[in-house]
């Protein structure tokens, strides 16, 4: 298996996506990493036959990047999740559940309306 890993800037995002979807490749997930305070790099992960390719895409936490949702969109999940984790804004979402997918309060219909479970931070012996 081989990968390959190619930078892409903000506005050549989604037309980079519509091209590996034309040409047959499958987005798996995106994975967002922390660099810093302010910084991180979300990556795009696509396979086609047994090979993997990424898009590595420069951000900002609370920042704006395009959504690729509307081109796949199962792309709107993991973008909400890195929404509620870092504050990074997708604009264009197709469903955006405005920051409360993963919801650290008590869960109720209009507050987490697609998500069945809550989630608690942990307790640490300093706090109890």
């Amino acid at each position: 298996m081989s990968i390959v890993s190619e930078n892409v800037a903000a506005g050549d995002l989604v037309a980079a996506v519509t091209r590996l979807k034309a040409d047959g490749w499958r987005l798996v997930t995106l994975t967002s990493v922390e660099l810093d305070e302010t910084n991180m790099e979300i990556l795009y992960h696509f396979d086609k036959n047994l090979e993997m390719k990424n898009l590595r895409l420069a951000a900002t936490k609370d920042g704006k990047v395009p959504s690729i949702s509307g081109v796949l969109f199962t792309a709107f999940l993991v973008e909400n999740e890195i929404r509620d984790q870092f504050g990074v804004i997708f604009d264009g979402l197709v469903l955006d559940y405005q920051g409360k997918l993963l919801n650290e309060t008590v869960q109720t219909g209009a507050t987490s309306p697609f998500c069945r479970y809550q989630v608690k931070k942990a307790e640490t012996k300093e706090a109890q």
